[in-house]
């Protein structure tokens, strides 16, 4: 009497699993409907090793995880150390990475580079024409300063999601390095031509408080769009290194000597004089300023440095992302410069991976920058104003003197990135802006 019973409870039981496997598998198929789209499109991108194509290698990887479908449209390398060209499409676990053609005319002159970001914007554009059905968000960076106007073209014509990424600020730069000026045609066009754009995104990502805050002087009813999302250093990447364990340290004959280290680009926007004049007064004494990267200023400064018959500087070009755990480590203080009245336009990212290494850290900036904010809540150095080299040179010459305050601020630096400034952190951030487009 039992058994017929027992068998159809089971039965019972089968039929009611394959109800529930077909339930979850709906809901599965919701849910990927549902899913974030995003396509990032940025012309630089490793192998590249430009700071913004980094950085946006370490947001993909993190954003992935946190269910969030991603595709790269990015260009060839135009600064990479071993290759010209990379495929054109490539897969990295489940990111789709795909590249247009070479756009590395005159690579080397501004005009060239403009160019450069003139073709591959158009590219771009055709790119979201033939992909915009894929994709729920388009995040579209601001490398080269003209891209956002594809995302914008393409809103216009079919209504699509992005999200403006702002790394500097055009045409404030040009304006203020003065390549245009304030009242050229140009420059009014632009800005305008940017005000269309904020106000057609479905938001807007900063570098800065002080970013955010030009942007809505620029445009108050893009107020509420505007994110401030920092960029970020790694802090299982790079790791706090003894020099007399540190083999970059022991190549460059750093490991004895109070090394001073100026790692990045060496750009129109980054003050350097500061830097020479304190290295001046510091010639006679034991210190050694290391200055790795490139940049429009670089050649000026390095013929400068030989003008001046300095001795105590040592230039090395970028390094490759798996010497950067040891370069940057490497030394006994970090700089990081903004020229006066940049600090709206352009955000550091050397700042951040500077913090990870566990160094002190002397800024050189505006008395107004946010950066200086930044230092006085982490205790990790001290901000110094444009010009002001006297300053710089008694920090440098106190942290000689004092290692046990040196080794305090080293870990106040990376105590202050672990608890703001991860990548995972900061990826968390970028998903919920990603995230509300797709509402």
């Amino acid at each position: 009497m039992n058994q017929p019973g027992y068998k159809q409870t089971n039965f019972t039981k089968a039929r009611l699993s394959a109800r529930d496997l077909t339930d979850i598998s709906q809901t599965q198929e919701n849910l990927n409907s549902q899913k974030t789209k995003v396509s990032i499109i940025t012309e630089f991108f490793p192998p590249d090793y430009a700071a913004t194509g980094q950085l946006i290698e370490e947001l993909v990887k993190q954003l992935e995880p946190q269910g969030v479908s991603i595709e790269v449209f990015t260009g060839q390398p135009g600064y990479a150390f071993s290759t010209a060209n990379a495929a054109a499409v490539e897969q990295s676990g489940d990111i789709r990475i795909q590249r247009s053609r070479s756009t590395q005319v005159w690579s080397g002159r501004i005009r060239g580079k403009a160019a450069n970001g003139v073709l591959f914007t158009l590219r771009a554009f055709l790119h979201i024409i033939k992909n915009f059905r894929r994709h729920n968000v388009f995040l579209v960076t601001s490398a080269p300063p003209f891209l956002p106007i594809a995302a914008y073209l393409a809103h216009l014509i079919l209504r699509i999601s992005y999200v403006c990424l702002i790394y500097d600020l055009y045409p404030d730069i040009a304006i203020a390095l003065g390549v245009i000026s304030k009242n050229h045609w140009l420059a009014g066009f632009w800005r305008e031509l940017n005000r269309k754009i904020w106000r057609g995104s479905k938001g807007i990502v900063v570098l800065s408080p002080d970013m955010k805050k030009r942007v809505i002087a620029i445009c108050p009813e893009v107020a509420d769009k505007v994110s401030v999302i920092h960029s970020w250093g790694d802090p299982e990447l790079i790791v706090p290194i003894p020099k007399e364990k540190n083999w970059f340290a022991r190549e460059h004959n750093l490991v004895n000597k109070f090394t001073v280290l100026y790692s990045g680009n060496m750009g129109r926007c980054h003050d350097m004089d500061t830097i020479l004049e304190a290295a001046k007064q510091l010639q006679d004494e034991p210190i050694q300023f290391v200055c790795i990267g490139s940049g429009a200023k670089r050649k000026d400064f390095m013929e400068a440095v030989n003008k001046l018959g300095l001795r105590n500087f040592l230039f090395l070009p970028y390094q490759d992302k798996q010497v950067l755990p040891y370069s940057l480590t490497a030394c006994d203080l970090s700089l990081v410069s903004v020229e006066a009245g940049m600090e709206s336009l352009v955000a550091p990212s050397k700042l951040y991976p500077a913090l990870a290494a566990g160094r002190p850290i002397a800024v050189v900036c505006a008395n107004d920058s946010y950066l200086r904010q930044m230092i006085n809540d982490s205790k990790c150095g001290v901000s110094v104003e444009n010009g002001d080299s006297f300053a710089l040179a008694e920090f440098i010459r106190l942290l000689n003197s004092d290692r046990k305050l040196a080794e305090l601020m080293g870990k106040a630096s990376r105590q202050y990135l672990q608890s703001n400034f991860t990548p995972q952190i900061i990826a968390k951030k970028y998903f919920r802006v990603l995230q509300s487009c797709n509402l």
